[in-house]
């Protein structure tokens, strides 16, 4: 599968004329919970000929590159303009993709300088809203009913998760779900219970469900409680854009 996905990553250069610098699995898979049928989901950020951003109406023009979606495979990706404005808003699925597991493609000198922007640009608060505003989201749409589709209690237990991870001032959330779970969670029970649910879901299918589980159910709304009066809204900053305008032009001028 790997091959696949790298053959289409250059099909989408040679086609959008584009110069792919990083390229890596994001969701399920990444998250270290796939189920049997999970698709690939691929994320990567590209630049294009320095010619392209010189224009009258480049704010016209679409900074993403997207393929239709299939059973198997999700390719898409972000201009790297598009990118470091993200970054510089600390976007937690931005901030996924340069510390995924999976890497399909990677230009080592754009990637490491790219983590030290990270680094030196990341927001705790910004993250937490983020996962806040997404871990209520899902348990309000999807963790109602009596019965659960078990995908979607992992969309809302891995962002309390990061939630915990943040406050408890850990630095950037990882990844791997299980990481989270053996570093956070202490009760037995409810371990025994993610742990569970982790390998019926991993086994699975997508589209599986099952009966509501008391213990996880009880300890998401728990801990959304507790961090209803935290998840404030970041205020907005003045940012020095100097770093982020020097490391554009040095990859527009070929230095990566």
């Amino acid at each position: 599968m790997r091959d696949k996905i790298i053959e289409n990553l250059k099909s989408i250069e040679e086609k959008e004329n584009i110069n792919i610098l990083y390229a890596c699995e994001s969701g399920s898979r990444a998250w270290g919970f796939p189920s049997a049928d999970s698709d690939y989901d691929v994320r990567f950020i590209y630049v294009r000929p320095t010619e392209w951003y010189l224009r009258v109406d480049y704010e016209y023009c679409r900074d993403v590159v997207e393929q239709p979606i299939n059973d198997l495979l999700d390719i898409n990706g972000w201009d790297l303009k598009k990118a470091l404005k993200l970054m510089r808003k600390s976007n937690p699925a931005l901030i996924e993709w340069l510390n995924s597991p999976i890497i399909y493609y990677k230009n080592d000198r754009f990637t490491e300088d790219f983590q030290k922007l990270i680094t030196a640009h990341y927001s705790p608060r910004s993250c937490f809203y983020h996962y806040s505003h997404m871990a209520n989201g899902n348990f309000r749409e999807y963790l109602q009913g009596n019965s659960v589709r078990i995908k979607k209690y992992f969309y809302v237990l891995r962002p309390v998760l990061a939630m915990q991870w943040i406050e408890q001032d850990r630095g950037v959330v990882p990844m791997d779900f299980s990481e989270l779970v053996e570093e956070l969670v202490h009760e037995p029970p409810l371990k025994l219970a993610i742990e569970k649910l982790l390998a019926d879901k991993r086994k699975g299918f997508e589209s599986a469900y099952l009966p509501r589980i008391n213990i996880i159910s009880e300890f998401i709304e728990s801990e959304l409680l507790h961090f209803k009066a935290k998840a404030q809204k970041p205020e907005k900053q003045q940012t020095d854009f100097s770093l982020l305008n020097l490391f554009f032009k040095n990859v527009l001028n070929g230095k990566y």
